[in-house]
């Protein structure tokens, strides 16, 4: 989940326009967490743009060639089919989007912008406790009775 003024495909969106191919979502990353992502391998071209040139899915830390991390927003150009049409099973013994991505960026240009907002990674257990506490606090009918029931938690935790 993202949060953000302008909403995460809108940015991508508009980037897309300006850019016009394969527009990936990214934030960076700490270095010791590389492993959990595609990372990104290009170079920065602008404010928050980069080129992908290739796509490393969860390399060890310490190998990644960046730490700018893929992020599950895509705006892809219909050239992808035809890739995932021939794609072979990858990890998993699934058809990966990354492996077909990585032949697009071979055929066409692509690029990563590093979007702006707030990440919450719901598919981890202290992601999903954040936004679900995070967005309870930013409802007003909510705020302050949760608000006295974490603080009592916290009192007598």
């Amino acid at each position: 989940m993202i949060t953000s003024e302008v909403p995460c495909l809108k940015q991508m969106m508009d980037m897309y326009e300006a850019y016009g191919s394969t527009i990936l979502g990214v934030q960076t990353v700490a270095p010791d967490q590389v492993d959990k992502y595609g990372i990104v391998q290009g170079g920065q071209i602008a404010d928050r743009m980069y080129t992908v040139e290739n796509m490393v899915e969860k390399p060890k830390v310490g190998e990644a060639p960046s730490n700018v991390a893929v992020l599950g927003r895509y705006i892809i150009n219909p050239a992808i089919f035809p890739l995932l049409e021939k794609q072979e099973a990858g990890a998993g013994g699934e058809i990966q989007l990354t492996d077909a991505l990585c032949k697009l960026a071979q055929q066409e240009k692509m690029y990563a912008y590093d979007f702006i907002g707030r990440r919450y990674d719901v598919g981890s257990k202290i992601g999903f406790l954040q936004a679900t506490v995070d967005f309870a606090l930013d409802r007003q009918d909510l705020r302050e009775e949760f608000m006295a029931y974490l603080q009592e938690v916290v009192k007598n935790g």
